[in-house]
């Protein structure tokens, strides 16, 4: 049986949540990654628009529209590994 001095010795003694720093690593680098996406993504738009107007050469187009997919497949890539990561915290036994 619990006696009640022991669960709040016990309640007093579990450690608090901690907070996450500010200052994360790991959040920075997706920040810059993200930022880098949609820096990749008005590149292709200049680029497109370039192409209409005569103002970018065919094979620059090109060139910037596989670079851009192959940032696209990442995107994809890391989300999905989000998601998936989501999906085995959900599957979890409480």
């Amino acid at each position: 049986m619990i006696s009640g001095l022991n669960a709040a010795n016990a309640y007093s003694a579990a450690r608090t949540a901690v907070a996450p720093q500010q200052g994360s690593e790991a959040l920075a680098r997706v920040g810059q990654a993200a930022e880098d996406f949609a820096a990749q993504m008005a590149q292709v738009d200049q680029v497109a628009t370039g192409a209409m107007t005569g103002q970018t050469s065919t094979q620059q187009l090109v060139q910037t529209i596989a670079e851009a997919e192959l940032t696209m497949n990442t995107v994809v890539a890391i989300r999905d590994k989000v998601v998936e990561a989501y999906q085995e915290i959900l599957r979890m036994p409480v």
